[in-house]
């Protein structure tokens, strides 16, 4: 495969892009696990600092029963429903 590359690429340039492909692999290695991060650290949260989309709230079961006596509605899976200070005062209107 290298005899093919050399007679297809001009003289030189293979030297070259040998010697890019490791770094180009490093930084993207490097970014993808910088994104990652970011994205698990910029991702929504409850009160106590749990995942939104992560399993259940924790809770213990009086402060559940004393929401649910009281009348408030969360969401069908059990998750805290987030709004924001927008969307509560054009929903009072």
């Amino acid at each position: 495969m290298g005899d093919f590359l050399s007679s297809v690429l001009p003289p030189g340039l293979l030297d070259v892009l040998s010697a890019l492909i490791p770094p180009v692999v490093v930084a993207f290695v490097f970014c993808y696990f910088i994104l990652k991060v970011l994205r698990r650290e910029m991702a929504p949260r409850r009160m106590d600092g749990s995942l939104v989309g992560k399993g259940a709230p924790v809770t213990s079961g009086a402060v559940g029963e004393n929401t649910r006596a009281a009348g408030e509605t969360g969401a069908a899976n059990g998750t805290a429903n987030v709004r924001s200070a927008e969307g509560e005062e054009s929903g009072d209107r």
